[in-house]
């Protein structure tokens, strides 16, 4: 990884911040060391953050990037360089999408925050109905704020994150890095690796057209993810130009996250519960090249979808996946989402500390989901170089939490020029025209070679099209 004169990450002794990182990340993935000389960053500045969160969004994205860039030379003989721009990197871990005349609705639900116990903080997170009814219940209250608080502080943080886990819903009280690293959960998940691999089975090498331009035209990708790293994830995937088919379940919604989320892709509903969708699913993933999936790490399963069952409708899928706890410990089936996991691992604990506040400081972006969304697709775009290559399939496994724990090694230096808002300059000139009016999108944070993401139709609604390639 190489830096411009003007990058405030440049040290005397070159191992800068997101050189670390983006070395830890492709090795995690398999790559060759070399290869991440072919990588430049340009710009300046940081989010303000207790972490390093700039430099690890330069270095995620700059993976995803080595990736492609590996698979441009594996299908051309051409090795082309990966640049970076360190601003937009950082402001793609936020919202990329800018309305004109319309509105992005709400992110959150309004019971969904972070609640003061008896002897800590707990963060519930209610934006899905059966999530927040699974939390009142518990709370034996109804969905006004004032009076889930004064609920709230009579219960103690691991009691009422049990209950609320228990009946189906999703908490996390708020630890520290010290009792993360001694909970179960929390020495079971940093125990795993970065990114888990195997191999799968036999594969036919892809067919010699290539269009370097748009280098994944032609690859399906099947998305089984929702909010929100695998859809960024899968975005990446379809700015590259590879045919990207989103399943949910009819009537599902995600608010602000779908617009976006889902430029370039296709969103088809499909009821996994009825055994016609499900025989359709079947369908999509035998002729699918790569799965993206974001379930609990036993939800395929109980489904009928289990690995092995993948693996025998399609031997050369690319099959990859997160689940927010990982894949072992006593919470390798939990529930969770990047706020969740902030709160659990120390995360949120660490920033209300630096700042001296009276309550926990989240990372200024969903910087879990977000990095963690560029690695999945940098894994797939490892196994489609590995298919064509050595003619296998594979599976790819992370989670949110040892994402995180990668971020929590690298604490951030002085800010000289801090990340605020986007400007009017960092945004294409271009509106898009998606499902509620038109946008402006911020421009690509990466370039390969000649080629930069750029989507094939704008961003559209859930449940438009037919489940089908």
């Amino acid at each position: 990884m190489r830096h411009d004169q003007n990058s405030d990450a440049t040290q005397a002794s070159g191992e800068t911040v997101d050189r670390i990182m983006l070395s830890r990340l492709w090795s995690a993935l398999g790559g060759k060391p070399e290869q991440a000389e072919n990588v430049l960053v340009s710009g300046e500045g940081s989010l303000q953050s207790v972490y390093a969160v700039s430099d690890f969004a330069a270095a995620v994205i700059a993976t995803s990037g080595l990736a492609l860039a590996e698979w441009i030379a594996a299908r051309s003989g051409t090795g082309p360089d990966v640049r970076i721009d360190r601003r937009l990197a950082s402001l793609w871990f936020g919202f990329s999408i800018a309305p004109r005349d319309w509105e992005l609705p709400s992110v959150w639900d309004a019971v969904a925050g972070d609640y003061a116990t008896a002897d800590g903080w707990i963060r519930l997170h209610t934006n899905a109905r059966h999530h927040r009814e699974a939390a009142l219940a518990v709370l034996e209250t109804g969905p006004d704020r004032d009076a889930v608080a004064a609920a709230v502080g009579l219960w103690r943080a691991d009691d009422l994150e049990a209950a609320v886990v228990s009946a189906g819903g999703c908490a996390a009280a708020m630890r520290s890095e010290r009792e993360w690293a001694r909970h179960p959960q929390g020495r079971a998940v940093l125990a795993e690796p970065l990114m888990r691999v195997d191999q799968g089975g036999g594969a036919p090498r892809f067919a010699t057209e290539f269009e370097i331009l748009r280098p994944l035209t032609g690859i399906r990708v099947l998305d089984l993810t929702r909010v929100l790293a695998g859809p960024v994830a899968t975005r990446f995937l379809s700015g590259f130009g590879a045919d990207v088919l989103r399943i949910d379940p009819p009537g599902w919604d995600e608010g602000a996250v779908i617009p976006e989320v889902t430029p370039g892709k296709r969103c088809a509903w499909l009821d996994l519960k009825d055994g016609d969708d499900r025989e359709r699913l079947k369908m999509l993933l035998a002729q699918a090249d790569v799965l993206v999936h974001g379930y609990r790490s036993d939800a395929l399963e109980s489904l009928g979808f289990g690995a092995d069952v993948r693996a025998g409708l399609n031997p050369g899928l690319i099959d990859v996946s997160l689940d927010a706890y990982g894949w072992t410990g006593p919470w390798a089936t939990r529930r969770g989402f990047d706020s969740l996991v902030q709160m659990s691992s120390g995360i949120a604990e660490a920033g209300m500390a630096q700042a001296a506040a009276d309550r926990p400081i989240p990372l200024p972006v969903q910087a879990l989901d977000h990095g963690a969304g560029y690695l999945l697709a940098a894994a797939a775009l490892r196994g489609l170089t590995m298919r064509h290559t050595h003619a296998i399939g594979s599976r790819w496994r992370t989670s949110l939490a040892r994402v995180g724990g990668l971020l929590t090694e690298h604490r951030q230096r002085p800010v000289a020029v801090q990340i605020g808002k986007p400007a009017q300059a960092d945004y294409a000139d271009e509106m898009e025209p998606t499902d509620w009016g038109n946008a402006r999108r911020l421009r690509p944070p990466v370039t390969v070679g000649d080629t930069a993401m750029a989507w094939d139709r704008p961003a559209g609604k859930l449940g438009t099209s037919p489940a089908a390639w």
